[in-house]
């Protein structure tokens, strides 16, 4: 492949890399024996047919602890916060994952690492 191919072929995946959402900031607060995560995303809402739908808390390893579901687009609304109270985080974990998802590109690669004020 040229180098020319080459470029082409990055620009070509630059905007649908623009369209994953990215999950900007994210604190969390012990509630009892549970937690509240606060997630702050960012996402070129367009409408209906293209919103962030939602996001999760994982282990380090991958186990996914809770999810949060939005309902509907925030496009006159970015970055926007959402939290999750009830969150079950084991006694010996100190930090969390987060990822986000896009209801049409799925989820974003990027992943938050959250470090829990215990």
């Amino acid at each position: 492949m040229t180098r020319f191919a080459l470029l082409l072929t990055f620009i070509a995946a630059a905007p649908a890399l623009a369209d994953l959402p990215e999950v900007v900031d994210a604190s969390a607060t012990a509630t009892g024996q549970t937690w509240r995560i606060d997630v702050t995303l960012r996402h070129p809402d367009t409408g209906w047919d293209h919103y962030a739908d939602g996001w999760e808390v994982l282990t380090p390893d991958g186990q996914v602890l809770g999810y949060r579901e939005l309902l509907h687009p925030h496009v006159q609304e970015q970055p926007f916060t959402r939290s999750l109270s009830g969150v079950a985080i084991p006694a010996d974990l100190n930090e969390v994952r987060i990822r986000a998802h896009c209801q049409t590109d799925g989820w974003g690669p990027a992943e938050f690492t959250l470090t829990l004020p215990r």
